[in-house]
């Protein structure tokens, strides 16, 4: 199929508003993304996924360095004699290294052709402009909860979450502080009667209270910013008992809303985060940096694959601020059912 007129003239619209937009002659050659362009992109960014606002993104300056605190852990108030309280964070060993990563979103001619019939010239560009940036959006969080190692040359059929991306949050937390993540058998059983077996559990909430209470520190465990995040296999399993055991239409709205609060915490499940892992943190806990000046951008038309495409080059990483802040079971380590006989 090849593009339409309609299709090629929304497109040319769209590659000269960009490069009024980042004050570039050419969109289709690579161009340095730079001062308030970037400030927008990151922006732009941020937009177009509601999670990554709640989490820290922040630039910094070297490719390596010390993982940059929030400096709102802890506490801050006390009393000195002959001088002034303070109370440093202590950083020192934590730290951080960005990789080069690059990202490209593409829409095929099929796509272009329909978008192109389906609204206004102001239209198209939305949508192409919201397809890019939530792409290169969701991957940030894909590879932060699903990222394992930084390969020189990735495989993206081998590893669809990204995990050869870059070292995410859960997998700098099981090498930098492997005591914050639990890895001996849990078994999640809705279903269980009587006598719980060892390292069972009926409900979510005592899982969520059993890692809050044995992982989390006690200044962090009362912090009203602490959060669980928990995968969707775990609440798809405890939703359906709730759903089966309710019988009026009070008790079906309770069971649908039980994932909004597991164990006295607000709780997410984020975009691509795995079904079944489990995680007490405080979410300006989990950080990732893109080294500033770095961004690059292309956005062209690629005949010889039939698709236009949007890329984004940049150096970026992860890091967790305060390990301890940061519970969790692994994936590995959870079961959805009962614990096998003694």
């Amino acid at each position: 199929m090849n593009l339409t007129p309609i299709a090629l003239s929304c497109l040319l619209a769209y590659s000269s508003n960009m490069a009024t937009g980042y004050q570039t002659p050419d969109v289709s050659k690579q161009f340095s993304v730079t001062g308030p362009m970037e400030i927008k992109l990151r922006a732009a960014i941020l937009d177009s996924v509601e999670f990554l606002k709640l989490i820290t993104m922040m630039d910094v300056d070297q490719i390596k360095g010390q993982v940059v605190s929030v400096g709102n852990t802890g506490i801050a108030t006390g009393r000195k004699s002959g001088g002034r309280f303070t109370s440093g964070q202590d950083v020192k060993g934590n730290t951080y290294e960005l990789v080069e990563t690059d990202s490209c979103a593409f829409v095929d001619w099929g796509t272009l052709a329909v978008w192109a019939n389906a609204g206004s010239e102001r239209q198209f560009m939305k949508l192409m402009s919201e397809n890019a940036t939530m792409r290169f959006a969701l991957d940030i969080l894909r590879v932060g909860f699903n990222g394992t190692s930084a390969a020189a040359d990735t495989d993206p059929v081998a590893n669809p979450l990204g995990q050869d991306v870059n070292k995410g949050w859960h997998q700098l937390v099981k090498e930098k502080a492997p005591d914050q993540v639990m890895t001996d058998a849990i078994y999640f059983n809705p279903d269980a009667t009587g006598v719980l077996k060892d390292g069972e559990y009926k409900t979510l909430d005592a899982i969520v209270t059993e890692v809050k209470n044995t992982l989390i520190p006690e200044q962090f465990r009362n912090d009203p910013r602490l959060v669980v995040l928990v995968g969707s296999d775990l609440t798809a399993a405890a939703q359906t008992k709730l759903m089966n055991q309710a019988d009026k239409p009070s008790e079906r709205v309770a069971a649908q809303m039980m994932d909004k609060s597991i164990g006295g915490l607000r709780a997410y499940t984020p975009p691509f985060f795995p079904g079944k892992r489990l995680v007490v943190t405080l979410l300006p806990n989990l950080h990732c940096y893109t080294q500033k000046g770095t961004r690059s951008r292309k956005s062209e038309n690629v005949e010889d694959r039939k698709r236009w495409e949007d890329k984004y080059w940049r150096f970026e990483g992860y890091a967790v601020d305060e390990m301890q802040a940061y519970g969790a079971i692994d994936e590995a380590a959870m079961n959805i059912g009962a614990a096998p006989a003694v």
